[in-house]
C-alpha cells in the first residue's frame, strides 16, 4: 500500500507554533499566579506574564523574518489594534476570572462577552470587510 505524501509543515510556521505555545502558557501561568490570591504569587506573576509577552513577541519578528516579509510599521492603527486585542483579551480573563475565582456569575458573564466582542472587532479592522 503506498503511502500518500502530504503537505509538509514549514519550518518557519513550526518555530512560530513552538514559540507561541511556550509563551502563551508563561502568560498564561503568570496572568493565573497574579490574578488567584490563594496563590499568593502576584509580584513572580507579573514576571512570568511579562516573559510570556516578550516571547510572544519576539515569536512575531521571528516568523516575519524567516517569512522574509517586511518589518511592522508602528501606525496608529497598529497601536490601535494591538490595544484592542489586549483590552479585549484582559475583559475576557477578568470575566472568566470573575465567573471561576470570585464568584460573581452575572457581573463576570457581561465583563466576559464584552472581551469576545471586542477580540471579534480585530477581525473586520484587520482583514476589513467588503
Amino acid at each position: 500500500m503506498q503511502r500518500k505524501a502530504g503537505k509538509k509543515m514549514k519550518k518557519s510556521n513550526f518555530v512560530a507554533m513552538i514559540l507561541g505555545t511556550i509563551g502563551g502558557i508563561l502568560f498564561a501561568l503568570g496572568m493565573c499566579m497574579a490574578l488567584i490570591p490563594e496563590w499568593d504569587a502576584f509580584q513572580p506573576g507579573i514576571v512570568m506574564g511579562t516573559i510570556g509577552a516578550v516571547v510572544l513577541l519576539v515569536m512575531v519578528l521571528v516568523w516575519r523574518k524567516m517569512e522574509n516579509k517586511n518589518p511592522i510599521r508602528l501606525s496608529g492603527k497598529t497601536i490601535g489594534t494591538v490595544l484592542l486585542g489586549i483590552a479585549g483579551a484582559l475583559f475576557l480573563g477578568v470575566g472568566m476570572c470573575m465567573v471561576m475565582v470570585w464568584t460573581n456569575l452575572v457581573p463576570g458573564i457581561v465583563i466576559g462577552l464584552l472581551g469576545i466582542v471586542l477580540l471579534l472587532c480585530l477581525i473586520p479592522l484587520t482583514r476589513g470587510l467588503k
